[in-house]
Parts: C-alpha cells; structure tokens; sequence
C-alpha cells in the first residue's frame, strides 16, 4: 500500500517537538475544579437537566479523570506493541529505528503524564474514583491478537485522538486550562503516531496472506468488543463514584438515564469517534473493503 508518510518525515516532526511531564502537571500547574475539564460533545452532562449546574461540573471532571485514564490504560499495550515491533528492525533503516523508538518513547512519556494527573486529581478532588484494571491484564490481553488486528485498535485510537482535540477541545474556552494543555501536548505527539502506525499497518500487512488479513480484522473486531465491555464497567464506576461526590440520592429513572446517556457518550468517545475516522476507514479499505463498508455501517449505533 502506499503512503505519502515516510519515518523521515515523521521522525523530523517529532524531533521538533519538546515538553516534560513535570512542566504540565503539578507545582504551579494545578487543576482548576471550579471548571469543566471535557468538552460537552464528548463528556453528554450538559443535557442531563435533572442535575444542577454543579453537579454536572462534578460528573464532567470525574468523565475526564475516566478520560485520561483510560488513555493511559491502552497506552500501556501499546508501548510493548511498538517496542516488539521494533526490535526485528534495529539494523534496518535508520529513520525507522529511530522513528519507533521516539514512538516508544513518547508512549511511556504519556503513561506517566496520566499517572501523574491521576495522583494530582485524587489530591483535588475529595471522592475516590475508582477504576477499571489491572492495565497489564488488559494488555496482555490485547496483545494475544494477531499483531495486524492489534496495530488496527492502535491507529483507530490515534487518529481518535486527533479528532478529540481538534474538533472539541482545541476551541473550547471554557475548560480548566490546566487539563486543557495536558490534551494539547498529547495531541502534539499524537500526530505523529498516527503517521507512525499507518506505516506499521502497511508494513504489517504486506506480511500477512489474504487468510491472516482476514483473521486480523475478525481480531480486530473482538479486542474493539473486549474494549466496549470495559468502557462500561468504567461507566457504572463513574457514575458510583458521582453519586458518592455529589451527595445525590437518584431515583431509579433519573440513574438508568445518567448510565444510558454516558454509556453512549463514552462509546462513542473511545470506539464511535475512531471508527468514523476517514484516514482509518481508508486504511481499513485498502485491507479489505467490505470490512470498511462494515464499520461504516456500525458507527451510526456508537453516536
């Protein structure tokens, strides 16, 4: 397949970009919890009118501590992804080497920022959220997939990440710009990871026999339904965890609407959003075209 990407290119895009983690989060970079962290097009608490006003401000941040963890939680299988990946390859071409290594690199970079979020959000934010896990079971997981099926979720996840900022968050002035600029210089990395996997995808692929692109896709199916399932565990532990912040005492009506809506906004978040991609649905297209024509008819069901 071709691509007007190169590990060149990519990897002198990357070396442009500079930032650590203890320069985003943390000292005098703190959060601001008198504001809303996600944009309402990706969090849905702005139409739950039977909640105040500040109580839709809790179940925002508590959708962004959720947000950025579960960032971190795929993150931890992609970083040995990439570093399995590049490990056949470290005496071929140079610009790759170099390219999938940064890659790694700035993954493991993005593990931390969001552990560090998370310390600095449970020292913030007076009610425990508690959380999906353990991370290595997931990733362990994941990575019993054919590596093509698994280089899928990757991509579809980093071209996700660039509609999130781009499309809700660049924009938004209202959120805490804190947690703003955390989304900022992950988007930056991110741009380039896309182009990275694209070029895994490609690689991946010329390798495979029509049968193995077959039994990827089926696999890149089943880890996008292993992901769904944990989504909503995360869900019902959000909305647990809103309960126990806000003090409310739900009806039985008012909780299955608040559950209902957030499962839909998180799916959407995390699988709808990535699948619609139109770099994803293309490569996805040049695999096998009826499997593009597939999650093009599923995505309306994630929205």
């Amino acid at each position: 397949m071709h691509r007007q990407y190169t590990y060149e290119a990519v990897l002198e895009a990357a070396e442009r970009i500079h930032w650590r983690v203890e320069d985003l989060i943390g000292g005098d970079k703190q959060l601001d919890f008198a504001r809303p962290f996600m944009p309402d097009s990706l969090a849905r608490v702005e139409g739950l009118d039977f909640l105040s006003p500040a109580a839709r401000r809790v179940l925002n941040q508590i959708r962004g501590h959720g947000y950025l963890y579960v960032f971190g939680l795929v993150e931890e299988f992609i970083l040995p992804f990439v570093l399995d990946h590049a490990r056949p390859q470290l005496h071929a071409d140079d610009y790759r080497v170099r390219a999938l290594l940064g890659f790694a690199a700035e993954e493991a970079k993005h593990i931390h920022l969001f552990k560090r979020f998370r310390e600095e959000f449970q020292r913030g934010f007076a009610t425990p959220c508690d959380v999906i896990g353990p991370a290595e079971e997931i990733a362990r997981t994941v990575l019993s997939h054919h590596p093509l099926g698994v280089a899928l979720v990757i991509l579809q996840i980093e071209w996700m990440t660039q509609q999130h900022y781009v499309e809700s968050v660049r924009d938004d002035g209202a959120l805490d710009p804190c947690f703003a600029d955390l989304l900022r210089h992950h988007w930056m990395e991110e741009a380039q990871h896309a182009k990275l996997d694209t070029l895994v995808v490609d690689a991946l692929a010329g390798a495979c026999t029509p049968e193995e692109i077959d039994r990827a896709i089926d696999d890149y199916g089943r880890i996008g339904a292993l992901l769904d399932g944990g989504l909503q565990q995360q869900v019902k532990l959000d909305v647990d965890a809103f309960q126990r912040a806000s003090g409310l005492l739900l009806s039985g009506d008012e909780r299955e609407q608040l559950l209902a809506v957030q499962r839909q906004a998180t799916r959407w978040t995390f699988l709808g959003s990535g699948m619609a991609h139109p770099n994803f649905l293309a490569t996805l297209g040049e695999l096998r075209p009826a499997a593009r024509e597939h999650v093009e008819r599923l995505t309306p069901t994630f929205r």
